[in-house]
């Protein structure tokens, strides 16, 4: 298996450059050389990875990075769920191989999963005394946890919403935690973990599944041309919608959430330069249609729910509107 820690350390700078952090300055701080990340032999330090973290925190000027950067690992979670698949058939078994893989991303956390009548639930057991005043580590505390929702959301292909969440220090934005985790009224003690409808445990990974989890990890990257400036916020926008576009269009919200901005700053921005989000949303839903439909193995419906929307025929009005065509006739002359 890759090098787990290298491969987020890569996300982590790539997730940089969306929030508008420069890579190259990131790496200088954590003392990390380009040759380093191509080498597959060479693994990072302890050190390396640690100041990536503590340095993209400070830069980002976001207390809760750690979370908002888990939310965007919704592809390269699919990738860890790719392997995991390789050896499960159901949801309980792939969670239970996954949380025995978590010590391929960090050593500061163990996950343990307890069964009961209603619900299966996820805890994360720290491994290093005091971590809750250790920023990297409680951010990693973060990442973890919504990975772990994103890797439910990568085994159904759909979005998982959890029963419960514990947390186990303070939280000062509760409003965007529960946002990401999906989940109100979180409590505060002891203990962190995440509890899931227990009707998921015994739930068949379908192959099909899997094979449209290749097929949009596949597609998404070739449609990231600077098309655009890169440096203009319709740009990052743009491929931030992208990289995260499994399961449905991110909202205006999510954005604000991870550009440490507001919605109507963005709106103004957005505005300055010559577009809306509405434009933007609409095209990387057209992008990924097209791309999802030249892939020639996807049932239209299946696209419609993928980009998020809840009824066929609102898809197939909007993709008329883009073409000129309907979904089904493009497929058609595709396949001709």
């Amino acid at each position: 298996m890759e090098d787990q820690q290298k491969k987020l350390i890569i996300s982590l700078l790539a997730y940089a450059a969306q929030r508008d952090i420069s890579p190259e300055v990131l790496c200088k701080l954590a003392n990390i050389t380009q040759k380093e990340l191509q080498n597959k032999e060479k693994q990072l330090t302890q050190k390396q990875v640690t100041d990536a973290w503590v340095n993209a925190i400070h830069l980002s000027r976001d207390d809760h990075f750690g979370l908002h950067f888990g939310e965007s690992l919704q592809l390269s979670a699919l990738g860890v769920v790719g392997e995991i698949i390789k050896s499960s058939s159901t949801v309980g078994e792939a969670i239970t191989v996954a949380s025995s893989l978590v010590h391929l991303l960090t050593d500061s956390f163990k996950l343990e999963i307890v069964q009961d009548a209603d619900w299966f639930t996820v805890h994360f057991i720290p491994q290093v005394p005091n971590w809750q005043n250790l920023q990297p580590i409680s951010q990693t505390l973060d990442l973890l946890m919504v990975f772990t929702i994103h890797e439910m959301d990568g085994l159904m292909l759909k979005k998982i919403k959890p029963v419960k969440v514990n947390y186990a220090k303070p939280i000062d934005n509760m409003d965007d935690f529960e946002r990401v985790m999906r989940c109100k009224a979180i409590a505060i003690n002891d203990g962190c973990s995440i509890a899931f409808d227990k009707r998921y445990w015994d739930e068949p990974i379908i192959t099909a599944n899997y094979e449209w989890q290749n097929m949009l990890l596949q597609k998404i990257q070739p449609l990231k041309e600077p098309v655009i400036d890169k440096h203009t916020l319709h740009k990052r926008i743009y491929n931030y919608l992208l990289d995260n576009s499994y399961l449905g269009m991110v909202s205006l919200e999510d954005i604000s959430s991870n550009f440490n901005l507001s919605a109507r700053t963005i709106q103004r921005k957005l505005k300055e330069e010559g577009v809306n989000f509405q434009l933007i949303t609409d095209e990387v839903r057209k992008a990924l249609a097209i791309n999802y439909l030249k892939a020639g193995d996807v049932p239209v419906k299946q696209i419609s729910y993928m980009l998020g929307y809840n009824e066929l025929s609102a898809f197939t009005r909007t993709f008329k509107r883009w073409t000129g065509v309907t979904p089904g006739s493009y497929a058609k002359t595709l396949r001709n």
